[in-house]
């Protein structure tokens, strides 16, 4: 399946309707127990603090979303979701490994929070690559380029 990568900030929301549409279907279809409000009351919460997603497009549509909070040379990531019509095909494993090419790009790391993480999700990280600090935090993936100063 050709997933490519596509951010979301506020920008892009208030000036693509179909963004909007299938941002806010992706979020519809997450466990309610994931989402701490509306899928319409998350998004627009996460954007207005100037924050992003980065979402896996296939054929022109959103199929899947990752939450993305940068700060201090790390982007964290939570929530993600994909359409239960495409799950278990790839599309969440495909859209972690472009947003770990993004975040390369970029010289950021990634870290997610341990705390409350479901037993699937943490193995999906592991699986990725993203290990578990020693104080137990948070899973990191460290891809600053290699002899970069911070």
């Amino acid at each position: 399946m050709p997933v490519t990568l596509q951010r979301v900030d506020q920008a892009t929301w208030d000036a693509d309707a179909q963004v909007r549409h299938d941002l806010i279907r992706i979020y519809a279809d997450a466990p309610a127990e994931r989402l701490p409000s509306t899928p319409e009351a998350f998004v627009g919460e996460h954007l207005a603090a100037e924050r992003f997603f980065c979402c896996a497009r296939f054929n022109d549509r959103l199929l899947g979303a990752l939450a993305v909070s940068p700060e201090d040379g790390a982007w964290w990531l939570s929530h993600l979701c994909v359409r239960q019509t495409t799950r278990r095909r790839g599309v969440g494993s495909r859209l972690l490994a472009l947003i770990g090419e993004a975040a390369h790009a970029e010289g950021q790391r990634l870290r997610v929070l341990a705390s409350q993480l479901p037993m699937a999700d943490q193995v999906l990280l592991s699986r990725m690559g993203y290990r578990l600090t020693q104080t137990g935090d948070f899973f990191e993936l460290d891809l600053t380029p290699k002899g970069a100063g911070q």
